[in-house]
């Protein structure tokens, strides 16, 4: 089944532990967390303390993206907050592969992130056997709401095949733009894991779970 990511960058932050209960009982669902330093993108989000409080309101996985300079010192700051998955992109880092290992090391999943005009070329094949998921960026990290960039699902698609090629079991990421009317051909190009934010959390009538379950089906 298809996991649903939920960003919480569109919750009500004033509410958030209740925000996050309205997924209990949810299948296949992770905890989207949008962590931004103010540099790397122009925004500022939250950091280690919210994380923190959050791991305390659901028990589903939390699924980090940062979209920050120098993700190596977020590493030391972030341990111990039940991460399940460290995205970093690929544009703010030199030395991926001795980073990926270095993720390993206290966080079970591993994910590389592109900006939508970064292609998945620039990640050599041989890394693919070693992350455990790749983010496409379907929309210029910093902002929510944007709209989808249609070009974004040629890189889907290669992505698909290249894991077919491999024989790995990456996760293909979503993020940007993905509501009901986009999510069924998404999922036909190959992405396994959506990220939604406005989509699920501006529902008309409050139902998150409904909200998921469309980007589903």
């Amino acid at each position: 089944m298809t996991i649903i990511a939920p960003s919480i960058l569109s919750a009500d932050f004033m509410n958030l532990g209740s925000e996050l209960k309205k997924f209990d009982g949810a299948k296949d669902l992770w905890i989207h967390l949008d962590i931004m330093d103010g540099h790397f993108v122009p925004n500022l989000t939250f950091g280690q303390t919210v994380l923190k409080n959050i791991s305390k309101y659901t028990n589903h996985k939390l699924d980090a993206h940062f979209m920050v300079n120098n993700p190596q010192d977020y590493l030391n700051w972030f341990q111990g907050v039940g991460l399940h998955n460290f995205t970093f992109h690929w544009e703010a880092v030199t030395h991926h592969d001795s980073f990926v290992k270095e993720i390993k090391k206290s966080i079970p999943s591993v994910g590389v992130s592109l900006n939508p005009s970064t292609p998945i070329e620039v990640i050599p094949e041989y890394l693919f056997q070693e992350i455990d998921l790749v983010l496409i960026m379907s929309v210029n990290p910093g902002f929510g709401g944007q709209s989808f960039i249609e070009g974004t699902r040629d890189k889907i698609k290669k992505l698909k095949e290249l894991k077919q090629r491999l024989n790995t079991e990456f996760e293909i990421q979503v993020d940007g733009g993905v509501s009901d009317k986009n999510a069924k051909d998404l999922i036909q190009d190959g992405a396994t894991n959506l990220v939604a934010g406005s989509f699920v959390f501006k529902a008309e009538n409050g139902n998150y779970l409904d909200q998921v379950e469309k980007l589903r089906g």
